[in-house]
């Protein structure tokens, strides 16, 4: 069975409250569990001891088994000192989109356009 950690979303709406589970990865996100081995309320300050709380040793007895942790739960057991951190690298992300890139390169032309204006 291939075991995923991740985050079951609890709490109301617009008032966000998750659980960290062990789960079979085929189950839904809110659906059956096999463990709970935390809790992260993200409406916290990030300072402080209760917006994410974690059973170290479960977690680590859970990674030993060969659960895979999601992008969110690796990011919680590095910050734990479960897991050693790892370099992210995303490029693309930090690159404009077509629309935004199409507006800039229209703006750099009237200005040029004003510029050329304004010399003769």
């Amino acid at each position: 069975m291939a075991t995923k950690i991740r985050l079951a979303r609890g709490g109301s709406k617009k008032r966000p409250f998750y659980a960290i589970v062990v789960c079979d990865s085929r189950m839904p996100r809110d659906g059956r569990f096999l463990e709970k081995v935390g809790t992260y309320n993200p409406l916290l300050a990030k300072d402080s001891e209760d917006r994410v709380k974690m059973d170290i040793e479960r977690v680590q007895a859970w990674l030993d088994k060969g659960a895979q942790p999601t992008d969110r739960v690796v990011r919680f057991v590095e910050a734990a000192g479960v897991r050693a951190k790892v370099e992210r690298n995303n490029p693309n992300k930090a690159k404009p989109g077509k629309k935004a890139v199409a507006r800039a390169k229209e703006r750099a032309d009237k200005a040029e356009a004003a510029a050329t204006a304004s010399a003769e």
